[in-house]
């Protein structure tokens, strides 16, 4: 039977069980989330243990990441399903603060991130978004002090963002993207692939497809422009509303010109009825 984890929801209890692993000179990864773990997230915990002796997951819905339009009063949240899959990951502690203890009265202090946070891509939509994932991340690694931190690959611009914001920062923690795990039919695992109905959920790998047959395309060497053109084209006929379909830089996530640029990344953000996408995969 699996041993239930350490559950610490006030940031006095999770230092003192941080000094209790760091006595036995145990290196610690901390893999953040949302809550309504799915295999995704599983692959994380999994390479966390990989990379370090202890694995805590910080489960925490963080309000200044939603606009006001979005769903951060309807996010899924499924609390004893998320414990029993931790326990089955032998998880080591659990830390899982409420919104008073994160944001407490009179807080006034916010991180506002630039470079890959400017890119043009979930920004451009998102406007709130990345300045709300810093501050929380930003808190969670000051928090906890993990030697590492594993994210997922599929919010690319958010890994890159967070990487930067921790070198830049002098913050300790070394950043490591974990590949984006998919259902057999190639779309990406997401908390929020819960809202797409039965018929939505058939037409949703087609922006996998999309992008694998622009990948296809530059890595026979056509024109950019017209290998996302083809694959956007793919998408909106698909039933998508597109926000945005772009190959980026992988590293820096400036605009390129060919394939010549650089190593290419394909990201995607699509709306399919009520639900918005994002995707993004190497070239």
């Amino acid at each position: 039977m699996s041993r239930s984890p350490m559950i610490v929801r006030t940031v006095p209890a999770l230092r003192r069980a941080l000094d209790g692993l760091r006595a036995r000179k145990a290196t610690i990864a901390l893999v953040p989330t949302m809550g309504a773990l799915h295999d995704g997230h599983v692959s994380l915990v999994r390479l966390a243990k990989r990379r370090a002796k202890k694995v805590i997951v910080s489960i925490f819905v963080n309000p200044t990441q939603f606009a006001p339009t979005e769903d951060f009063g309807s996010y899924p949240r499924t609390w004893k399903a998320d414990v029993a899959r931790l326990a089955a990951e032998e998880v080591d502690l659990i830390w899982n603060p409420d919104v008073k203890v994160m944001y407490p009265e009179g807080f006034a202090t916010r991180i506002v991130p630039e470079g890959p946070a400017i890119a043009g891509l979930e920004d451009r939509f998102r406007p709130h978004f990345f300045g709300g994932v810093a501050t929380v991340v930003g808190k969670l690694f000051t928090q906890v002090r993990p030697d590492f931190a594993i994210f997922g690959e599929k919010d690319f611009q958010q890994l890159r963002v967070v990487a930067r914001m921790a070198g830049d920062l002098d913050l300790g923690v070394k950043v490591i993207g974990s590949r984006t795990v998919r259902e057999r039919d190639g779309l990406a695992m997401s908390s929020r692939n819960v809202y797409l109905t039965p018929e939505e959920r058939q037409v949703a790998p087609a922006l996998y497809r999309a992008m694998k047959e622009s990948a296809r395309r530059l890595r026979a060497g056509d024109d950019v422009e017209a290998a996302m053109a083809g694959g956007a084209e793919l998408i909106v006929k698909a039933g998508f509303v597109l926000d945005y379909y772009e190959a980026r830089h992988a590293e820096t996530l400036a605009p390129v010109a060919s394939v010549k640029d650089g190593p290419l990344r394909i990201l995607v953000a699509a709306k399919l009825g009520k639900t918005r996408l994002i995707d993004n995969i190497g070239v």
